[in-house]
Formats: structure tokens, sequence, C-alpha cells
């Protein structure tokens, strides 16, 4: 889980800007995909590679064969997944902090907000776009389910091969849990989405100023000092 620290820490500074709809999104992040890859996914996959038999002793035959049954490797693409999904919060922490530093930049809370939510909002509509283009990739790259045999027919095999993988179930079962998950996820980043345009940019503090036929010095609002003068009793 070291090599999973820093990421955590970056996604877990976004929340500062976050609504409670995107707090959902980064404990779903978290949780079940950060803590779930780096436990359970590792475990799942290390063995792809040596476990991949072939009924052939040709040499090249095997590593061609594994690479015809899987162009990507399911671990390796599912943790690029995860750093191509945080990438957009971690740029944006970045910029937020940048210009948090800024001379001048600092002012109240809410004016810190308002500039920078245009900025948030494309970091959610880019983290929308890569959710959706990797389950589409996730989709059409492996299917929802790991066949026990592979038939491979390519150079330099000599004829028809089989070749057959280990635990296909027990990664059909992960490979679906992690569909379901970037589902939930899409859902609650396009739920995000609509409550920020929804809720539009913070409103600015109201100036108020002089009263028609006021003094421009003069207080205003109901706890307004009565102005001293002769008081009839």
């Amino acid at each position: 889980m070291g090599e999973w620290g820093f990421l955590s820490s970056l996604l877990d500074a976004v929340q500062e800007h976050s609504p409670m709809v995107g707090r959902f999104w980064l404990v779903v992040m978290l949780l079940f995909r950060i803590l779930v890859l780096a436990t359970v996914g590792s475990d799942v996959f290390e063995d792809e590679q040596e476990e991949f038999v072939c009924n052939t002793q040709q040499p090249g035959c095997k590593p061609v064969c594994y690479d015809a049954a899987f162009p990507i490797s399911h671990y390796r693409f599912l943790v690029f997944h995860v750093v191509v999904l945080s990438a957009p919060a971690a740029l944006f922490v970045i910029f937020a902090v940048h210009q948090a530093a800024k001379p001048g930049r600092g002012g109240a809370p809410g004016q810190r907000a308002r500039r920078l939510q245009p900025f948030y909002v494309g970091s959610v509509v880019a983290r929308i776009a890569a959710e959706l283009g990797f389950l589409l990739g996730q989709a059409l790259l492996y299917g929802f389910r790991v066949q026990p045999l592979f038939v491979c027919r390519r150079r330099p095999c000599p004829h028809r091969v089989d070749c057959f993988v280990s635990r296909p179930t027990e990664k059909t079962v992960f490979i679906h849990f992690y569909f379901v998950v970037g589902l939930v996820s899409a859902l609650l980043s396009l739920a995000e989405l609509a409550h920020l345009l929804r809720k539009g940019p913070p409103a600015r503090p109201q100036e108020r100023g002089p009263a028609p036929g006021q003094p421009a010095g003069a207080a205003e609002g109901p706890c307004a000092p009565h102005p001293r003068g002769d008081l009839t009793v």
C-alpha cells in the first residue's frame, strides 16, 4: 500500500472543494478501487502469465498466444485506470495550491471558492470522460468473462494451440465487481456535475450603499444606531 499513499493523500485534499456527492465519489475511489486493487487485485492477477499454459513446446508460441489473449494485462489496465481518474483531481489540487500561494490571491474563503469552481467543474468533466472511456475500453478489450480456454493460431505456433487461463472464475468475478464500481463512480460523478451546475457559483457578498437621500457615511439596516439629537419626552 505504500506506493498508493501519495495518490490517496492528493485525492483526500480534494474534499475541501467537493460537495457531499463528491465526497461519496472519493470514498468509492479510495476504498473500493485503490484499496481493493492494492490488496486483492495484485493477488488475483499475479500469476496470469506464469500459469498461462499452452499444449505446445514450440519456442515463442506461448508469449505470442498470451499477447493475443490479453493485449493489456488486466491488472496494469486497472492501475492505469485509477491513475488517469485521479489525474484531474490531482491537477486541480496543484492549481488550487498555486493560486493560494500567489500574492494578493488570498481573500475570503467564499472568494477563493468562486475563483476555483470553474476549474473544479472542468476536473469533474474530465473525470467523467475518463471513466466512460475506460469502461468502454474494458468491455471491448476483455468483455465480461475470462474464458478458461483460449485457442491460438498465431505464428510461430505450428498449428492450432490450446492455452489455459489460471483461475478464470475468480478473475471474472473481480472484473464484474470492478465494472460495477466503475458504473457507480460514473453515476456519482454525473450527479456531482449536475449539482455543481444547478448550484452555480457562490453568490457574491452584496455591498450595500447609502439609501437615496441618506448621507454616505450613515449606517444601514435595522440595527443602525439612531442619530443623536433632541429627543422629545
